[in-house]
């Protein structure tokens, strides 16, 4: 059986963070993908959205490794060539009885530690954005936009660059804790292979649940139930009169249908919540419907009340790998070292979903400090 330090489960954005920062500190990092190319799960389907920290607990993990993961991403970025743009974005009040709620998130992030944000009345908002209709609005100068797929490459890169190597089509089938210390991690695909690694990082995304109870050795009731929300996306067919991301107020299970603006300015809409049954791998629905359509110009027009009939298509849609279903609050990230499952050398990261691009920098930096400290 071959040795290695330590295997990442799990090619996502988080996961190529989590090589980078190991492998940087110095460890042997093998990180196993099912699919045949990294980036293709999750971190392949966001709004490519670089956040704030708005709307998260102060304190919580999300609100700590967002803010945190935001600022090093865009030095990242910044030092790398990665396309991005800090254009900022209005949060909006489409009724004069919703200005409360646009304070209570402006608190909030302040409380976070976000920076810079300025509660503007309707006139102000559309000094900004012309084409928008509001009652009110949250600015938030420190969100942005970032190119994520050049982003994973470059991450991949400085991971490899320190020793890291990539196994593509390579699922894990299951794990078995070993007594005095270690794992053996068993790799299905064509033929399968057992891999010895003295630490395990569980950053399978969607799957991160089903391969935490697939881990003989580690206690079940420290894997929570998952839950998955399908997020459509349309593009607009032509180009949108906006210059920053416009956000309506959060709804159950997201952030409501807005509008993002990729790199060209071109500007597509959502995500929706659509809350999914979970299925193998292999067995992920992202179909779009285009009668959806109807409904997603009902929504923007609250905002952009001149959006052309018609002029919504189809683009793609992600799932979300939430930890708490319809109805719940909102789950925190839950990234669990030995501190809180008992077992030396493994961490889980479970219900990484947004705002974990922005947060990916801060995150494997989290995880090595896990690893590191032994908690």
């Amino acid at each position: 059986m071959d040795q290695v330090d330590t295997v990442i489960v799990g090619a996502g954005v988080v996961g190529l963070a989590t090589a980078r920062a190991l492998a940087r500190a110095g460890r042997e990092v093998l990180l196993l993908e099912a699919l045949d190319a990294f980036g293709q799960g999750t971190s392949a389907r966001s709004s490519e959205v670089i956040h704030a920290g708005l709307y998260h607990a102060p304190g919580s993990l999300k609100a700590r490794l967002c803010v945190a993961g935001r600022e090093a991403l865009y030095a990242y970025a910044a030092a790398r060539g990665i396309g991005h743009r800090r254009c900022g974005k209005l949060v909006v009040a489409t009724e004069a009885g919703q200005a409360g709620a646009l304070e209570a998130i402006r608190a909030r992030g302040t409380d976070c530690g976000v920076e810079g944000l300025e509660l503007l009345d309707a006139r102000a908002a559309q000094a900004l954005e012309p084409a928008l209709r509001c009652a009110a609005a949250l600015g938030s100068p420190a969100t942005g936009i970032v190119d994520s797929h050049a982003l994973m490459l470059a991450l991949l890169g400085e991971a490899e660059d320190h020793g890291a190597l990539l196994a593509l089509r390579s699922p894990v089938d299951r794990v078995r804790v070993i007594a005095g210390g270690g794992f053996e991690v068993v790799v299905g695909g064509d033929e399968t292979v057992r891999i010895g690694a003295r630490a395990l990082v569980n950053a399978a995304g969607l799957h991160a649940c089903a391969l935490a109870r697939a881990i003989d050795g580690l206690d079940p009731r420290h894997v929570p139930a998952p839950h998955w929300a399908r997020g459509h996306y349309f593009a607009c067919s032509g180009r949108a009169p906006f210059s920053r991301l416009i956000y309506p107020l959060p709804e159950p299970g997201g952030l409501g249908i807005h509008l993002t603006l990729d790199l060209g300015g071109q500007a597509r809409f959502g995500p929706d919540v659509q809350w999914l049954p979970v299925a193998p791998r292999g067995a992920e629905d992202y179909a779009v419907d285009p009668a959806l359509a109807g409904a997603f110009e009902r929504s923007v027009r609250r905002y952009w009340p001149a959006l052309p009939a018609g002029a919504l298509q189809p683009a793609y849609a992600g799932i979300r790998p939430k930890i708490a279903g319809p109805g719940e609050s909102a789950a925190d990230f839950r990234i669990d070292g030995p501190g809180r499952h008992g077992v030396t050398g493994l961490v889980n990261l479970f219900g990484i979903e947004s705002p974990g691009l922005t947060a990916s920098l801060a995150i494997g930096e989290h995880v090595a400090a896990l690893l590191r400290e032994g908690s």
